[in-house]
């Protein structure tokens, strides 16, 4: 892990399941060896009616082009907390600022060609989007019914999949622990 850093890549921590950080590496060698754990965050963007902001990727990204994908997604940059991390790429994807984001929680997501720590957060937001048109070919607000029907296709990446999977798990939990109070 503690190759010569060359200027012109980006690199990542690469933390334990714990989220500890181990060392650095190029962002080319962790998204190649699923044994090097990187951190990032996903977030959730809902309006007031209670559906869900999805990005479609540009079709130039290296993973997953062209698939609807969770509202905000990114790789911490070195030194940097997930919440930083949320905020900066909530405005750098979809122009959104000044809005409080909400931790829901962390899992760790495996694929055949790399591992993140992922952290999840919430925000309602219902002012108008500005897309950034190098990463995201659109952005669309979805009913949660609806997608959940649908995310079983080709159109969706198999983390958002996973994504929402576990929100919806996330969400019935916290509704029975209301109903018990």
């Amino acid at each position: 892990m503690a190759e010569p850093r060359k200027e012109s890549e980006e690199y990542f921590e690469v933390v334990n399941q714990e989220g500890e950080i181990l060392g650095l590496a190029p962002r080319s060698v962790c998204h190649a060896n699923p044994s090097l754990i990187h951190r990032v965050i996903h977030v959730l963007v809902f309006n007031n009616a209670g559906l869900l902001l999805l990005q479609k990727r540009a079709l130039s990204k290296d993973i997953q082009p062209g698939k609807w994908d969770t509202s905000v997604g990114g790789h911490l940059a070195v030194g940097e907390t997930f919440e930083a991390a949320a905020y900066r790429e909530m405005e750098e994807e979809l122009s959104i600022q000044d809005v409080p984001v909400h931790y829901l929680y962390q899992y760790i997501w495996r694929t055949e060609v790399e591992t993140e720590l992922v952290r999840t957060f919430y925000c309602s937001f219902n002012g108008k989007i500005f897309h950034n048109r190098d990463e995201i070919e659109e952005v669309r607000f979805w009913d949660m019914d609806s997608l959940l029907s649908q995310v079983d296709t080709d159109l969706f990446t198999p983390n958002l999949r996973e994504e929402l999977q576990r929100y919806v798990c996330w969400k019935r939990l916290n509704n029975q622990s209301r109903e018990k109070e």
